[in-house]
C-alpha cells in the first residue's frame, strides 16, 4: 500500500509540477531573487493526493482532484482569481461579446454564498427586484454553501426558458425568501442613449464590452444629429455598471477627453502588468479603425456630470476617475464599488483558462481604485439604487489592500433576522421582493434629475 501511494504520490507532483510550468509560473518571485520550489509543500500536497486516491470512502477522479487544487489555490488569492474550465472560458468569451444564456446577475462570492453585485438591466433578475448585496442562499433546493463560484454561476445558467428558484437573503428582511426565475438568453444593450430636453443629452452605459466604444462614438453622432445643434450639457450614467473590458473603458474616456491625455496605468510585478493608457487609438481600438475619428468636436468641451453608484465597478471606475483627474467632468452620486484590480486571462490546455490578478488600477492622478472606489465630487443619494446591504471590494474576504491607504469601512453582511421579531408575509413565488426601482434614465429617475439641474445652474436639493 505504502508504494502504491508513494507512486500516486510522484504522480501527483508531476501533475502539480505541469500544472504550474502550463501556468507560465516562473522559479523567480522577480528578476533579480530566484526562489526554489517549496518541495516540502508539494510533498504534503503528494502525500494528501495519494490518501485521497486510497482512503476516500468513494474512487475520486484525478482529473477532478487536479481541478480542484488549481481552484483551491486560486480562490484562496483573492475574490476575483479563479480557474476557467472549458464551459466557463466559453461563458466568459460570450459575455464580453454582449449575448450569453443565464439570470443576468453579476456576482461574486462571500462567506461562502453568492453574493449580488448588479442585476443586468432588462434580465431576469432585475425585472424580479433582486438587489445588490442580495445573498444567494439557495439555488432550487441545493444550498450555495460550499460550491465554488463557477458551480454556482453554471447551475444558474440553462437553457432559455427554463425556471429556477433562488432563496435570497437581504438585509432588513426578516427571512429568507424564495424568487422564481425564468432563464432567458441575455443580450445586454451596452449604450443607450436619448435626448432629456432639447440641449441635453443622456448616455447610459451598462457594461464595458467589445464594441461597447463604436457604440458610443454612435450614440454621440445621433444625439448631435438629433439636438440639430451643440449640445448644452451631457449625462454620462455609469450606476450598476460592473465594468468589462479595458480597452472599451479607455474608448470611452477618449470620447470626451483631448488625444494623448492618460486615462489609466497599472502597477504589478511583472514588466507586462505595467502599462499606460492613453487616449489614442493604439490604446482602444485593438488594431482597428478609430472610431473617435469624427466624432463632433463639441463633444470634447460639453459640461458633463458622470453619475456613479455602489454598484459602478472596475471599468465605469477608470472612466470616472479619468474624467474627474482631468477635469472633465463632475462625477456625482455615491462611493463606487472599489474594484481596483487587473485580472488577465492565461489560457491553457483543453480550452480552458485562469483568470488571474495581475495588477492594481491607477487614475491619472495616482489615485488606486481598490478597496476604496471613486469618492464623488458632488455625494447624492439616490434612491433607486443604493441602500442597505450594498456590498462593495472592501466588505469581500481576501480583498486587496489599497496601497495609498483610506480603505472603505466594511458594511455589516445581511444576517437573518432575530427570530423573536415577527416575520413579515412572504413574498409570493416568483413576485418581485420589493418594489422594483424606477430605470435609470426614464422620467422619475432623481439622480438624473439632479445632474441636469447641476447642468442648468440650478442648486442641487439631497434627498
Amino acid at each position: 500500500m505504502r508504494k502504491r501511494i508513494s507512486q500516486l504520490g510522484l504522480l501527483a507532483l508531476g501533475a502539480v509540477v505541469g500544472v504550474m510550468l502550463s501556468l507560465n509560473f516562473s522559479a523567480e518571485a522577480n528578476k533579480t531573487a530566484a526562489t526554489p520550489l517549496p518541495i516540502d509543500e508539494l510533498r504534503a500536497f503528494t502525500e494528501v493526493f495519494g490518501r485521497i486516491k486510497s482512503d476516500y470512502v468513494e474512487p475520486v477522479d484525478d482529473k477532478k482532484l487536479i481541478n480542484e487544487a488549481i481552484n483551491g489555490m486560486l480562490q484562496g488569492l483573492d475574490p476575483h482569481s479563479a480557474y476557467l474550465d472549458p464551459d466557463s472560458f466559453k461563458e466568459l468569451q460570450a459575455g464580453t461579446q454582449g449575448e450569453f444564456g443565464g439570470l443576468g446577475i453579476e456576482v461574486g462570492m462571500e462567506d461562502g454564498f453568492v453574493k449580488v453585485v448588479s442585476p443586468i438591466e432588462d434580465s431576469p433578475a432585475s425585472r424580479a427586484g433582486l438587489k445588490p448585496g442580495d445573498l444567494i442562499i439557495k439555488l432550487d433546493d441545493t444550498p450555495v454553501k460550499g460550491m465554488s463560484i463557477n458551480d454556482a454561476v453554471k447551475r444558474m445558467r440553462g437553457k432559455p426558458d427554463t425556471d429556477i428558484t433562488v432563496t435570497i437573503l437581504r438585509k432588513g428582511e426578516p427571512k429568507p425568501f424564495p424568487v422564481k426565475l425564468t432563464r432567458a438568453v441575455i443580450k445586454t444593450q451596452s449604450v443607450k442613449a436619448k435626448l432629456i430636453e432639447p440641449g441635453y443629452g443622456f448616455i447610459r452605459i451598462t457594461q464595458f464590452q467589445e464594441h461597447t466604444g463604436e457604440d458610443l462614438a454612435k450614440s454621440i453622432r445621433r444625439l448631435y444629429t438629433e439636438n440639430q445643434a451643440d449640445l448644452k450639457g451631457l449625462v454620462l450614467d455609469l450606476r450598476n455598471d460592473p465594468g468589462g473590458l479595458l480597452n472599451a473603458a479607455v474608448g470611452v474616456s477618449g470620447a470626451f477627453l483631448p488625444k494623448n491625455a492618460l486615462v489609466v496605468y497599472t502597477d504589478g510585478r511583472t514588466d507586462d502588468s505595467k502599462m499606460k493608457l492613453y487616449s489614442v487609438p493604439e490604446s482602444y481600438a485593438r488594431g482597428g479603425e478609430d472610431y473617435l475619428s469624427d466624432l463632433p468636436a463639441g463633444i470634447k468641451n460639453v459640461p458633463m456630470v458622470v453619475l456613479i453608484n455602489g454598484g459602478s465597478a472596475s471599468a465605469s471606475e477608470i472612466v470616472a476617475g479619468a474624467l474627474q483627474d482631468h477635469k472633465r467632468a463632475a462625477v456625482m452620486g455615491t462611493q463606487s464599488f472599489g474594484k481596483g484590480s487587473v485580472q488577465t486571462i492565461l489560457p491553457l490546455g483543453a480550452n480552458s483558462a485562469i483568470k488571474l490578478t495581475t495588477a492594481r488600477y491607477f487614475t491619472p492622478n495616482g489615485r488606486s481604485i481598490q478597496a476604496k472606489g471613486i469618492t464623488p465630487d458632488i455625494a447624492v443619494d439616490d434612491p433607486n439604487s443604493d441602500g442597505a446591504g450594498r456590498v462593495r471590494e472592501a466588505d469581500l474576504q481576501r480583498h486587496l489592500g489599497n496601497p495609498n491607504g483610506g480603505e472603505e469601512k466594511k458594511a455589516e453582511p445581511a444576517k437573518p433576522a432575530d427570530a423573536a421579531k415577527p416575520a413579515a408575509p412572504a413574498n409570493p413565488l416568483g413576485q418581485p421582493p420589493a418594489q422594483t426601482p424606477v430605470e435609470f434614465g426614464a422620467p422619475g429617475d432623481a439622480l438624473m434629475g439632479q445632474a441636469v439641474n447641476l447642468l442648468k445652474g440650478v442648486a442641487i436639493i439631497k434627498p
